[in-house]
């Protein structure tokens, strides 16, 4: 086994050498986390040793995890990876693929290239007319120039439904078909990766205002299930919701004071909506003490930022599309996924960044959510990652004292009332509310207040 490589990593490795016999493609997946960068530095080097590549180039879908690659390839080939005179490779975004001219692309005809696609399925297609962007140039340019090619996924499927490029699958099954697979049951026995813990936040009361004219209709709805099934209010208007975000953004705070009281160095992500929800966040969390980074695709020195993070121990950093999928920070050990995006993807690239362990005690990942209907099934469809183990389910009771709403001014009514869902036109300029364009089809006539009850409710999901 290769110096410090996990058994899986070094099993992988060896099985994808010997596959290169046979034919050039080799399809990886591992669970987010586990170390799947590290793992195709091996395979570079020992194919370099062998003598059967020349060049490596890697492709990534961010800046970020090109700059992680650069980092981990250049230090187990020691040699450079900028793309530069005497450098081993290069490393770009697929974005970027687009700007390579031809003199890039023919270093697949004048070199053995080992190229590498991390987190491949951002790639779709089989062929050239069914392909998107990325997709048809990797099958134009790549996918029979190339001496091998490593394909890489922690979450190997599209939410369009598309076939991933570089990919084989059964018939008529259509079954993704991986040469190596290592899931979130081996990792986490293996003691690469937390044991997720995820807690859905609900409330048991309600209460939705109508004011039309002079008259007002009040409706409660038992959960928030069926208040996003049965009225106007959207999933996205709830994120600006401050008694909403105060509850789940104060469950991960506790969560995370507690870890560090363990682990000091242990770090908080929230990922947010848009930049206008980012800044409301981390106001709120600096009003309850909390220090934290704030980083968007507008933010100056954004790598920095996080460069900076990764290494400090600062408790928060509240991104927006920055901290995303292959970004490496072991210490984030809480997340709370506040972004208007609903697929099982991103769920899934989201729990990923805090299920990288870091040291011996942080067996636990925690991932707090609102308990919205995809969200809430797609955290119960985790525990299929791990089909010997049994998901448990329980109801924590007295919630309410422990993460209890501030109190209400009339004693009386057990409501916090906060004009979230403003549908007044006038209110739609608000920069610290910045509401989704689904509320401009609303009769601007009419007036909701949505107000939460005190009696909120957390579920927690617990994968062993």
């Amino acid at each position: 086994m290769s110096m410090g490589l996990r058994t899986w990593q070094d099993q992988c490795k060896n099985t994808a050498l010997a596959q290169y016999l046979e034919t050039p493609h080799f399809f990886c997946q591992a669970t987010p986390g586990a170390g799947k960068t590290r793992m195709a530095a091996e395979l570079a080097k020992a194919l370099l040793d062998q003598g059967r590549i020349d060049l490596v180039l890697c492709f990534a879908p961010s800046r970020q995890v090109v700059e992680g690659f650069r980092r981990t390839f250049s230090d187990v080939l020691s040699r450079r990876l900028d793309g530069l005179i005497g450098a081993v490779g290069a490393v770009c975004t697929y974005q970027g693929m687009e700007y390579r001219d031809e003199t890039f692309w023919k270093l697949f005809d004048d070199y053995r290239v080992f190229a590498v696609f991390d987190e491949i399925h951002h790639c779709a297609g089989h062929d050239a007319l069914l392909s998107n962007a990325w997709g048809q140039r990797i099958i134009q340019r790549v996918q029979d120039r190339a001496a091998y090619t490593l394909a890489l996924s922690g979450t190997p499927w599209r939410s369009d439904q598309k076939a991933i490029v570089l990919a084989r699958y059964s018939t008529p099954e259509g079954n993704l078909i991986c040469d190596y697979r290592y899931g979130l049951e081996e990792a986490i026995s293996d003691e690469v990766c937390r044991s997720p813990r995820i807690v859905i936040l609900d409330n048991t009361m309600v209460r939705l205002t109508e004011a039309i004219e002079s008259d007002n209709t009040v409706t409660v709805f038992p959960n928030i299930a069926s208040l996003l099934t049965d009225s106007p209010v959207t999933y996205e208007s709830l994120l600006f919701h401050e008694d909403v975000l105060r509850q789940l953004l104060l469950l991960g705070c506790r969560k995370l004071k507690e870890i560090r009281n363990v682990k000091p160095d242990a770090g908080g992500l929230v990922v947010a909506t848009n930049i206008e929800h980012a800044h409301q966040v981390a106001a709120m969390l600096r009003l309850e003490g909390e220090s934290c980074d704030v980083v968007t695709n507008k933010t100056p020195n954004a790598q920095r930022v996080i460069n900076d993070f990764r290494h400090s121990n600062r408790p928060w950093i509240v991104a927006v599309g920055m901290i995303s999928e292959g970004t490496d920070i072991p210490r984030l050990q809480v997340c709370c996924h506040l972004s208007r995006i609903r697929t099982e993807l991103y769920y899934r690239q989201v729990l990923g960044r805090i299920l990288r362990r870091s040291a011996s005690n942080d067996t636990e990942a925690w991932l707090y959510v609102l308990a919205e209907p995809s969200l809430q099934q797609f955290s119960e469809r985790v525990a299929d990652d791990l089909p010997r183990d049994v998901a448990v389910l329980n109801y924590l009771q007295g919630v309410s004292e422990e993460v209890a709403a501030s109190p209400v001014e009339n004693s009386a009514d057990q409501y916090n009332c906060h004009p979230v869902t403003p549908f007044q036109g006038e209110c739609f300029e608000r920069e610290s509310q910045q509401l989704p364009d689904e509320i401009y089809s609303y009769d601007v006539g009419r007036t909701y207040e949505l107000n939460f009850s005190q009696h909120y409710r957390t579920q927690l999901l617990r994968v062993c």
